[in-house]
């Protein structure tokens, strides 16, 4: 909890920061409240289970842009849970992300910028292996990606670029009880870090697909030249908002992360549901 209030503090302080001269910002964000819930009576003879499942998210930008100058930040939390019923460990976590992310240019020629990119991605609260919830194997700020480079930032509007960081370096924090008995994330038994030198190339894309449908892109490649150049980490992000009035919409979100150091294999999340939104 006490670093889950540092955290907050600082964003609010950067947030506080970026609200000096309003003329020079571009500031919004959506908040966004996921329910679903499936109920059945003892008579049902098609088959289910009751269940419960919400999820609340936050998506911020608050971007600076004077003169040949820009300054993109973007702030992503997200936190779900689900509750099914006879299952006695109760609630359980779906969704838990923590992803801020910072770029700072200065103007080359028309869409070219010299730039500095940094990121940090965590999560709130502990992750278990199985349903049971008996093996934690992540919990906050372990993992934690903490990434940062010089590149260059093609940039033609807000909701189209790409950062290109042909040396970026990554460090992965883990708690030493992830450890104890192996590697966690890349991270070698004993230890509780990790550090990479590699290439980083960081996409964004959002389009309004027709009238009231919004897509969010966000893609992120990286390869580190230390070990394996030729594995590449993938982390791709699908945002679609189907807007139904001013406050309610349905959302999907779908993730694919592709991190050997993690798990040889694609990890994938996909949530859908009404939502109701709030736009600040």
């Amino acid at each position: 909890m006490k670093k889950i209030t540092i955290l907050a503090i600082a964003l609010c302080s950067f947030v506080n920061f970026a609200q000096e001269k309003e003329s020079n910002w571009k500031k919004g964000g959506v908040f966004t409240l996921l329910f679903n819930q499936s109920a059945f009576n003892n008579d049902w003879q098609g088959g289910g289970v009751n269940n419960i499942a919400t999820s609340a998210s936050i998506n911020y930008d608050f971007n600076y842009k004077k003169d040949n100058v820009v300054w993109d930040n973007k702030v992503i939390l997200d936190y779900g849970l689900t509750k099914i019923d006879g299952n006695e460990n109760g609630f359980q976590k779906t969704n838990d992300k923590i992803e801020i992310s910072s770029l700072y240019g200065k103007q080359a020629n028309k869409y070219w910028y010299y730039s500095a990119y940094a990121s940090l991605k965590t999560q709130f609260a502990d992750g278990f292996k199985s349903p049971a919830q008996t093996t934690k194997i992540s919990t906050f700020f372990s993992p934690a990606y903490l990434q940062a480079g010089p590149g260059m930032l093609w940039k033609k509007s807000n909701n189209l670029k790409v950062n290109i960081t042909p040396a970026s370096a990554r460090a992965i924090f883990v708690d030493s009880e992830f450890t104890a008995t192996g590697s966690s994330f890349g991270v070698e038994q004993g230890e509780t870090s990790r550090f990479e030198l590699g290439a980083n190339v960081a996409a964004y894309y959002k389009l309004d697909l027709v009238k009231n449908v919004s897509v969010e892109n966000i893609l992120n490649l990286y390869a580190n030249y230390l070990e394996n150049a030729g594995n590449i980490d993938v982390d791709y992000t699908l945002n679609v908002v189907m807007k139904i009035n001013e406050y309610l919409s349905a959302n999907i979100v779908a993730q694919a992360i592709y991190d050997d150091n993690a798990v040889a294999a694609v990890q994938v999340r996909e949530v859908f549901g009404l939502g109701f939104n709030y736009k600040f």
